[in-house]
């Protein structure tokens, strides 16, 4: 994989890459990064199970987001939070149970990871249309979600 020269030095497999697939930023996690110079690396994908998978990524641009997203409480308050500080809230989606566990910030498709108290990891949008109420003082996030948005 060829680095664009503002690329960080020190970069963490645990920050998803994103790929532009549809207009969409649909993030792709990393199983090792190793740097080969200054403007190369060597990237192994999690999920990527044959030589296939991996040229269809070919000729598109990767990306890193680190900044984060400050949107306004969708309950009536002035006060302002970032999608960020949601980590650690449970969450109650219909009759599933989780926890939010991760937010990827995307100006494009920012998502939050949720692992359900199934222990199945789903990643969901973080727009405010899908969020149906947030009890700051319980830590509690409901979301309603198109049907087959989660794939169960």
């Amino acid at each position: 994989m060829s680095l664009y020269p503002t690329f960080p030095a020190t970069f963490s497999i645990e920050e998803p890459l994103f790929v532009s697939i549809d207009a969409l930023a649909v993030p792709l996690f990393l199983r090792s990064f190793q740097r080969r110079g200054t403007h190369q690396a060597h990237v192994q994908f999690e999920d990527f199970d044959s030589t296939q998978r991996v040229t269809e990524l070919l000729g598109k641009e990767l990306s890193i987001q680190k900044t984060s997203l400050p949107v306004k409480k969708p309950v009536s308050s002035k006060d302002e939070f970032t999608f960020e500080d949601l980590i650690g809230f449970e969450v109650k989606i219909l009759d599933l149970n989780g926890h939010i566990t991760d937010f990827y910030d995307n100006d494009a498709n920012p998502l939050f990871e949720i692992e359900l108290s199934s222990g199945e990891t789903s990643l969901v949008p973080a727009v405010e249309d899908f969020i149906a109420g947030i009890d700051f003082h319980k830590r509690i996030i409901k979301f309603v979600l198109p049907e087959g948005l989660l794939e169960l």
